[in-house]
């Protein structure tokens, strides 16, 4: 029977959230996707005689933008035309290739040229010519060209409504979409009748092509009906900006083109190809794992709903494992991955991610018993490196957070109810910061525990 006793949970922890970033950083991505022989260019097995295109193009949009940018180039910087790429720290124009500043959640003036200088580049071309469009989460806000008539500002309330009353990633798309020239498929409609390849790093559960990124070059199965419901649904109909009623109002009644449905002729010219996603991560993590003696489960790369709800759930499957590890002298690791939500209703300061670990904290603090003779740690991680609008990209707790919190005199319900899991942790010293990470496949959550004094 192995000794776990001497097991550094807090280094586990690094090394797994290490080995799950590195399996998703974009230039192994574009080096196991895609390679180039000769005249050939050979993307997810598909091959491209690239004599047949006149023009290549280029545009990447997300967090991961300029990395894939960067692996991308060298593969076809010989045929290349123009590219327009968002995600850099400044604003560069590099002869062919235009560079525009990232902003997320919500879109900048930087958003707004981009998506006009991509708009452009889609309707310049022919069916001669073939467009690279390199996907990754945040490219909803990088790329953003309101419909006539609403203005940034407008944008930018309306998805800052949205985020702030919970509505998930689809909801919160939908009502995007239907509010510009270049989401929704309406990006492939520009550029039609060129022929367009997606390379994507999934940031949404199932992988959903609708979504990542509102769906720039593939079809919506979203209405403007369905749009409008959802202000309604979150109470946010009369909060509105009158522009977003209006272009809503005006598409309920047939008055605006819809976004580009299944079927549409513009889909044939496109392939998508998924090149990385959160499932990749976790086995990434798993494999760690294993390799450190940990037996290793992941329960799901699909989370959704609320943090507090999520964190309640899994501490009634934790509270178990607990029980095993100590009565069996096992060590597990328990892997999971999505992406949950946070109703704002507090004044703090706080992400998805710190919210979930506080809430954890909280259901652990009502059964300090079953965690008796368990060494123990929660974690939650934002792959980007940024969890909500904070600095940080999570937080972990263990044994040692309960004796610092009662030490310290805190009262984590207090925090959780003012939403402000991140000064909390900020007091505890339990914040991950790992900075800009260059990816984004949404979270990775994990738990271990392993025989030891709890």
């Amino acid at each position: 029977m192995s000794d776990f006793s001497s097991l550094d949970l807090r280094e586990i922890a690094r090394k797994l959230g290490q080995e799950a970033l590195g399996a998703v950083r974009p230039e192994r991505l574009v080096a196991e996707n895609v390679a180039r022989e000769g005249r050939r260019l050979i993307i997810g097995g598909q091959i491209l005689n690239l004599d047949d295109f006149k023009k290549v193009n280029l545009i990447s949009i997300g967090k991961a933008g300029p990395a894939l940018v960067g692996a991308m180039l060298p593969l076809v910087s010989d045929r290349l035309e123009a590219a327009v790429i968002t995600g850099s720290r400044e604003r560069l124009e590099e002869g062919k290739k235009s560079y525009f500043p990232a902003a997320h959640p919500l879109p900048d003036d930087w958003s707004l040229m981009a998506g006009r200088r991509a708009y452009e580049l889609a309707l310049s071309l022919t069916e001669t010519d073939l467009l690279l469009v390199l996907i990754s989460g945040g490219g909803s806000a990088h790329l953003c060209l309101p419909e006539e008539g609403v203005s940034l500002d407008d944008k930018r309330q309306i998805t800052d409504l949205l985020m702030k009353a919970g509505a998930d990633i689809r909801e919160l798309n939908t009502v995007r979409k239907h509010l510009s020239r270049i989401k929704g498929g309406r990006l492939a409609r520009a550029a039609w009748p060129a022929r367009i390849f997606n390379l994507i790093v999934s940031d949404v559960v199932g992988n959903d092509l609708e979504s990542i990124a509102s769906g720039p070059t593939w079809y919506d199965s979203t209405t403007f009906e369905q749009a409008a419901v959802i202000l309604q649904k979150y109470r946010l109909w009369e909060a509105a900006p009158e522009s977003v009623r209006r272009i809503l109002e005006e598409g309920r009644a047939g008055l605006r083109e819809e976004t580009v449905k299944k079927g549409d002729r513009v889909l044939e010219k496109v392939k998508p190809i998924i090149i990385g996603d959160n499932l990749r991560a976790l086995y990434a993590a798993k494999e760690a794992a294993r390799r450190l003696g940990l037996e290793t489960v992941i329960l799901t790369s699909e989370d959704q709903g609320e943090a507090r709800e999520a964190a309640r759930n899994y501490l009634n499957k934790i509270r178990e494992f607990s029980r095993k590890s100590r009565e069996q002298k096992r060590a597990f690791c328990l892997l999971a991955g999505g992406e949950l939500t946070v109703t704002v209703r507090g004044l703090g300061a706080g992400g998805r991610n710190t919210e979930f670990v506080l809430a954890c904290l909280v259901e652990i603090f009502k059964s300090e018993e079953a965690f008796r003779g368990v060494d123990w740690l929660v974690m939650s991680l934002a792959t980007d490196g940024r969890d909500g609008p904070t600095d940080s990209a999570g937080a972990w707790i263990g044994p040692e957070s309960l004796e610092k919190v009662k030490t310290a005199g805190l009262v984590p319900e207090r925090y959780l109810e003012n939403n402000d899991s991140y000064r909390f942790f900020q007091e505890i010293g339990s914040l991950l910061k790992t900075g800009p990470t260059g990816t984004n496949v949404m979270d990775i959550r994990l738990f271990l525990l392993a025989p030891g004094q709890g």
